[in-house]
């Protein structure tokens, strides 16, 4: 538990950091002007998605790498084929970003929305691609046993960020977001990767593309990032539903989806740090082990914060909106937010426990049940129960999901140790 903690924490910080710059944007471009912070609003729908599945995709490299800890230098082969498989995902995040002008266009969003966003999704689509670009660094330092210098590269990123964003914006508008936003992407890549190559202690270099090892490492790593996209789309089709339900109703589930946000930080930092473990265990006993402590602390952190937030109440909410009845209707739904956190996380450690043992392609499948269950209900939920009944249909999900995926972890982990079990790694050994 105690090691569990200390790749925890950093990585919890980590996440602190990454979204206090984007606290900053946003806050700066409020203040800036109404048009410019909704054009950001738009592209930002999609650049959020992509970078997270991105991300997803990377953090599949976790159990390749876990097994190297004691010999860094013999994953650089894998760093190798990892940067070719991140830089595929990253140029489709890209694409898809530069994308969202004539999107915008063809939705009905007002033009002067459209042509505010000028430079930015070019900037942002460039930041994608340097972040791509490290080949999931944050992931094998992880991976290494190193996650306190995963905090460096993010607190980088949050700095130059925040630094860059409150100067540029009063003259550029958007324009200073997508040069901040690279440019703080660039610094982080670079800290990232000076952290990496002392990690492993020698040069990365160059190497021809393995396609064999590359199609391995993308059966893990693909399907980690499609559950991330099942995860924003269903979302997003539920702010949908509650948008329907009225503004003081709408303006309250925006409050408690942002809240859970911030819940979620210390379960997944958790559940990311379990991933080594899980991945180097070497029977059925150490695996389950490993997944079931770091389940409890997920869920532990899940409710420290809930007890926080239940404590302190009216004085948390004031932050997050000035009318007292959208602050009313928020509190009187807290208990069912906290609730569907805590099966959340939950959920979230025996999901990416199904990534360290390379079966994240099962958790993708128990994802889609899941999650498809609520996407059908959510706009007839939202009509009869109104979010009330949202956020009892998103606890139920989440909690159908615990089964699915616990089930599915103890299904897999059974075969940990087996002459059958393919220990992660082996497949892609050698120069």
């Amino acid at each position: 538990m105690i090691l569990l903690l200390r790749a925890a924490v950093p990585l919890f910080l980590s996440m602190v950091m990454g979204m206090a710059g984007t606290v900053v944007v946003t806050s700066v471009l409020g203040k800036h002007d109404t048009v410019t912070l909704a054009a950001f609003a738009v592209v930002t729908a999609v650049l959020n998605p992509a970078g997270a599945a991105v991300q997803g995709a990377l953090r599949g490299l976790g159990p390749f790498v876990a097994p190297y800890r004691e010999d860094p230098a013999g994953a650089v082969p894998i760093v190798r084929d990892a940067r070719w498989l991140s830089l595929a995902t990253g140029v489709a995040g890209a694409l898809a970003v530069l994308c969202v002008p004539a999107l915008a266009s063809r939705t009905g969003v007002p033009g002067e929305v459209v042509r505010e966003m000028g430079l930015l999704p070019v900037l942002l689509a460039v930041y994608l691609l340097v972040f791509a670009s490290t080949g999931g660094a944050s992931t094998i330092l992880v991976a290494l046993g190193r996650s306190g210098d995963v905090l460096w590269s993010n607190l980088a990123f949050g700095v130059v960020l925040s630094g860059l964003t409150a100067t540029l914006v009063p003259a550029y508008g958007l324009t200073g977001v997508g040069v901040a936003w690279a440019v703080a992407g660039t610094v982080a890549a670079v800290v990232a990767s000076l952290c990496l190559r002392r990690a492993l202690g020698r040069p990365i270099g160059q190497a021809r593309p393995r396609m064999s090892e590359i199609v391995g490492l993308a059966k893990v790593s693909i399907p980690l990032a499609g559950t991330v996209l099942i995860k924003f789309g269903v979302l997003g089709v539920v702010t949908f539903a509650a948008s329907t339900t009225g503004t003081r109703d709408t303006a309250a589930h925006a409050v408690l989806t942002t809240l859970t946000g911030v819940m979620m930080m210390a379960s997944l930092s958790v559940a990311q740090a379990s991933v080594p473990e899980v991945a180097r265990a070497r029977d059925v006993a150490g695996a389950r082990r490993a997944n079931r402590t770091a389940a409890l602390l997920a869920v532990a952190g899940t409710l420290v914060g809930a007890g926080l937030l239940l404590g302190l109440g009216e004085r948390v909410l004031v932050l997050f909106s000035d009318d007292s009845a959208v602050r009313e209707r928020v509190l009187a739904l807290l208990p069912l937010m906290l609730l569907s956190s805590a099966l959340d996380a939950a959920q979230a450690v025996q999901g990416i426990g199904l990534t360290a043992l390379k079966r994240s392609a099962a958790s993708l499948v128990y994802f889609a049940a899941g999650y498809g269950l609520l996407v059908l209900a959510a706009v007839p939920v939202a009509r009869t129960w109104g979010i009330t009944g949202l956020w009892v249909a998103m606890a139920l999900a989440n909690g159908l999901l615990v089964v699915l995926q616990g089930t599915g972890f103890h299904r897999h982990s059974a075969k940990v140790g087996s002459p059958a079990w393919v220990r992660p790694g082996t497949a892609v050994r050698g120069a």
